[in-house]
């Protein structure tokens, strides 16, 4: 070989190889340094004199997700039990309400389904807000029975 010809370690030894050898190794080489390190670590980037900014790393590993207690995929989704018990909460409530007066009923529907106030109420009608809210109070007290006994 001539001396041209440039040289790699290969099992603890020198080796040497063609100009083509060694630019496919040091390719290879270094495409695994940036699958090891590059991928996985931050680097400061300065942009102008006052500013940097920091490029992420592309790819996290579990255990620094789990130390930043971060989740690639977050489950918000309602579990099978959440929903069921939301549904027969959800029944519960509008069977105690069916078995309020239509006024009381009408009530509930525009306080807690309308988000009217209790001043906006009293102005529809036509009587005092302390009025309105024992009337609330009263209601709320009612319905909170019929929960109490379905139960």
């Amino acid at each position: 070989m001539n001396a041209d010809n440039k040289k790699i370690w290969v099992d603890g030894k020198s080796v040497e190889v063609t100009d083509e050898v060694y630019d496919a190794y040091m390719k290879g080489d270094r495409k695994i340094r940036y699958f090891e390190i590059d991928l996985k670590t931050e680097r400061m980037h300065i942009k102008g004199c006052d500013r940097i900014a920091v490029v992420p790393s592309r790819e996290d590993s579990l255990d620094r997700l789990m130390d930043d207690q971060a989740y690639q995929f977050s489950d918000d989704s309602e579990g099978v039990e959440e929903f069921v018990l939301r549904k027969v909460s959800y029944e519960t409530l509008y069977e105690a309400l069916d078995k309020l007066s239509k006024d009381e009923q009408t009530f509930v529907f525009a306080m807690f389904f309308e988000n009217k106030t209790e001043r906006e109420l009293a102005a529809l009608m036509g009587i005092t807000q302390p009025a309105i809210h024992k009337r609330k109070i009263k209601i709320l007290d009612k319905l909170k029975n019929f929960l109490k006994n379905s139960i």
